[in-house]
């Protein structure tokens, strides 16, 4: 179990990169823009990629009426989030050292595991839930006011992940550092409970 807990401790502190690095990127390139803009969206707030991108997409967004882009104390979620993921790597780091001292066994590990998939999973539905908003509930007197070929106002929502093309822009949406750290740290809390398991397992026999 020894081992297994380290691989477990390693795999909660990871979480911890999420406060450094941001967890996802979404970027906004067209022929106008040679180098793409960017937003770096960290735990608890959003950040251009590059110095001036913020404005730059502030001031696209207002000729179709889209929202500015949120500051911290505008969404709860950049309060909550950083509070979630703190708790969640201690949580963590404690079941590394209890079972580390054999108080209990590697079932705590899945159990650990499948609280942040389920945490993961409402984060993502959320995140979601914001890029629909923002990109579908316009200023009806914005400058530019661009439709469907039914009829329907033109939505300009980002893509959850992956590509999707915006008027002349593509918008790519993937994980930066942070979000590849959490899913490591994730899968080596998978590993510790195989390696934990496998040991409770040989020292039956």
């Amino acid at each position: 179990m020894k081992k297994a807990s380290i691989v477990m401790i390693i795999g909660a502190v990871l979480l911890m990169g999420l406060f450094v690095f941001p967890l996802w990127n979404i970027q906004l390139g067209a022929p106008q823009y040679p180098e793409p803009l960017g937003l770096d969206i960290y735990i608890n707030g959003i950040e251009g990629q590059n110095e001036f991108d913020i404005q730059n997409i502030d001031g696209l967004n207002h000729y179709i009426g889209m929202k500015t882009l949120p500051k911290p104390n505008e969404m709860w979620e950049f309060s909550v989030f950083p509070v979630v993921i703190g708790t969640m790597a201690a949580i963590g780091v404690l079941i590394g050292i209890l079972g580390f001292g054999k108080k209990i066994g590697p079932k705590w590990f899945l159990g650990w595991l499948a609280v942040m998939v389920v945490l993961g999973i409402l984060g993502m539905y959320d995140f979601n839930a914001w890029m629909v908003d923002y990109g579908t509930n316009l200023d009806p007197n914005a400058i530019m006011k661009l439709q469907n070929p039914d009829g329907t106002p033109m939505s300009y929502k980002p893509p959850l992940l992956g590509h999707k093309k915006l008027l002349n822009f593509d918008a790519y949406s993937y994980p930066r550092l942070g979000g590849y750290l959490m899913g490591s740290g994730m899968f080596l809390t998978f590993i510790a409970y195989l390696i934990g398991n496998r040991a409770i397992k040989q020292s039956k026999k």
